[in-house]
């Protein structure tokens, strides 16, 4: 089992990056959390999940335990994969999921794409006595600092809603709407904004 990768970011979108480890690249599917931590980073150490299925070996990467911690809580909730999980991941940080679990907030967690009344509440009942606060030292959602240009930005936000799931026309338009707003939006709170709007 692999527990963590460590090397040179090769490749890096706010949905995957690619970890070179000794000439091996390695692709690891991330949360948006997870991509503005290492983002501008030379080399990273990431905590893995593995997903092994018979037609597939996904590897899942965290930049702390807090966050794979709770990935691994949310596969076991009857009716959340993966990819649901990471979802979720991405339009809350790691606080806010605790937060809404703990104090059955059940509106947050169903605001987010893909997420239901009835998925909502499992979740809430399943890993309420689970959750617990952790310290928040906001390595892991901490925004980068620097400015972004729009363009750029738009097109790795634009980029990232599309691997997720989202059809490009309705991504586009959403983000054509919030980058006209603010030119100055970061591709991190574009996402999260665009999850909700979604």
């Amino acid at each position: 089992m692999i527990d963590y990768v460590k090397g040179q970011i090769e490749e890096l979108t706010p949905t995957y990056a690619v970890i070179d480890c000794s000439g091996i690249g390695y692709r690891c599917e991330i949360s948006l959390p997870s991509f503005t931590a290492i983002e501008g980073k030379a080399t990273v150490k990431l905590l893995i999940h593995e997903a092994i299925r018979e037609d597939a070996w996904t590897l899942y990467g965290f930049v702390d335990e807090r966050e794979r911690n709770l990935f691994r809580l949310l596969i076991g909730v009857s009716g959340v994969g993966a990819g649901t999980a990471r979802m979720i991941l991405s339009a809350l940080s790691a606080p806010e999921l605790e937060a809404a679990i703990m104090n059955g907030d059940h509106l947050k967690l169903k605001a987010v794409k893909g997420i239901g009344a009835k998925t909502a509440q499992r979740i809430i009942v399943d890993l309420k006595d689970k959750v617990k606060p952790g310290d928040d030292n906001g390595t892991s959602i901490l925004p980068p600092s620097g400015n972004m240009t729009a363009t750029p930005a738009f097109d790795e936000s634009l980029a990232a809603l599309v691997m997720l799931g989202f059809q490009r026309n309705q991504a586009e338009k959403v983000l054509k709407k919030l980058y006209s707003a603010d030119p100055s939006l970061k591709v991190e709170n574009a996402i999260k904004q665009a999850l909700a709007l979604l």
